[in-house]
């Protein structure tokens, strides 16, 4: 992984990799201990409406980060800050994408362990990504990033 400039929130790592915990751990805890959910056409239709939420979340973020003309990347600068479409709702609008996507891949798999999961790794994603963002959001953009934490939550 590449260093963190100094410059940076100093996570040196793509936050979505922590994702992959309860994804793909889950996968391999239910063939060992199946924690099934029962299979049914409305978790389906749940899972898919909840993955399209991930791709509007994601997607979008992108496309504000790009015509903000600044890096998506925590080990890169903020030139600026993104305060428009999600980011209007959620100061973490990809991580609550991600954290939905996965609580898809439950469903999805009829298996309650990602969604067990999920819970430790919103932990993780809280202390090793989010603090440090937020630590470098206000030493980087000061008042203009403190007002916009007074106006709009961390998560949801």
């Amino acid at each position: 992984m590449p260093e963190p400039t100094r410059d940076s929130p100093g996570v040196n790592f793509p936050p979505p990799f922590l994702y992959a915990i309860p994804i793909l751990g889950g996968v391999l805890l239910d063939r060992k201990w199946p924690l099934r959910i029962p299979s049914s056409l409305g978790l389906d239709v749940i899972a898919t409406v909840l993955i399209g939420v991930w791709l509007a979340l994601v997607g979008t973020s992108i496309l504000r980060f790009r015509l903000a003309g600044t890096s998506l990347l925590p080990f890169r600068p903020a030139t600026t800050l993104v305060l428009s479409g999600a980011y209007r709702f959620t100061r973490n609008p990809m991580y609550v994408g991600f954290a939905f996507l996965t609580i898809a891949f439950g469903l999805l798999w009829n298996t309650y362990w990602p969604i067990v999961l999920l819970f430790p790794t919103l932990y993780l994603v809280q202390t090793l990504v989010i603090l440090p963002e937020e630590r470098y959001l206000r030493r980087r953009f000061g008042p203009d990033y403190e007002a916009y934490t007074q106006r709009v939550r961390r998560w949801l």
